[in-house]
């Protein structure tokens, strides 16, 4: 497992700890081999079912923090269960996500996607959150999207598409999230962009139970491998991994709030 010097926090930007329906039986026990290496988590829900599991992990777990959303895959549904939530007034809330659109699956038009998209927005402005993002094969509609709330700040979640549309994030001041695909894709301009992006624009994630990054492929993937992701940003950068570390976990701070 990799190490790390426990006194500066790794922080885990997404993952989905505290979703029963990935972590069934062994949730507790991953809690605390992820603490146990220093990292600290952003449960990421995907519906109302998950989002309000997200905030009564984060309530009840030192080191857990929640962003509450509904993901375009589940927008026909419906998101107005979210601002509850919201009305709480709960610090553990320090986000909104995954929210997004994607035209790959399209589990949900992309009627539903937008119209989802905009009113979660909505109240990232209304309450002063930033968002965790999840974009694939859409980003010409979402693009004009995010320009209508120019005060919406955020991460790219699982960012893996193109330098272009890499360039029209950092315009917009938008953080890429870094995962475990970064240590195991084959494809040339993605391993290219993950050399050559600076840490200043990096915030750190796992995904997990997803995308779990080598030397662990064919594990669950579990929010301590972050630590793992943090190496392999070392190597391909060729600086220390505690300087990734570092400058990730202040960037996760100053776009989330987060007080450690």
């Amino acid at each position: 497992m990799p190490q790390h010097n426990n006194a500066i926090p790794i922080i885990d930007t997404h993952c989905h700890i505290h979703d029963s329906e990935f972590y069934p039986d062994n949730r507790e026990a991953v809690y605390s081999e992820s603490r146990e290496q220093g990292v600290v988590m952003l449960a990421v829900g995907t519906d109302e079912r998950s989002s309000r599991q997200a905030v009564e992990f984060a309530q009840s777990h030192d080191g857990v923090f929640a962003v509450v959303g509904v993901h375009p895959h589940d927008a026909k549904d419906g998101w107005e269960g979210i601002a509850p939530l919201l009305e709480q007034d709960d610090a553990h809330i320090v986000g909104i996500g995954e929210i997004g659109l994607d035209y790959f699956y399209m589990h949900s038009s992309k009627e539903d996607q937008q119209r989802a998209l905009r009113a979660q927005l909505e109240l990232a402005c209304r309450y002063e959150l930033p968002v965790s993002f999840h974009v694939r094969e859409a980003f010409d509609d979402f693009w004009p999207i995010i320009d209508e709330f120019p005060d919406v700040r955020g991460v790219l979640h699982s960012f893996t598409d193109t330098q272009a549309n890499l360039d029209q994030a950092l315009r917009r001041g938008l953080y890429i999230g870094i995962n475990g695909i970064s240590t195991f894709t084959k494809d040339a301009a993605q391993q290219q962009l993950y050399q050559e992006l600076p840490l200043a624009h990096i915030v750190l994630e796992t995904d997990a139970p997803f995308l779990t990054p080598k030397p662990f492929r064919g594990k669950m993937n579990i929010p301590a491998y972050v630590g793992r992701i943090a190496e392999h940003q070392a190597q391909l950068k060729m600086v220390p991994a505690e300087d990734v570390i570092r400058i990730t976990t202040a960037n996760a701070r100053a776009l989330f709030g987060i007080s450690l």
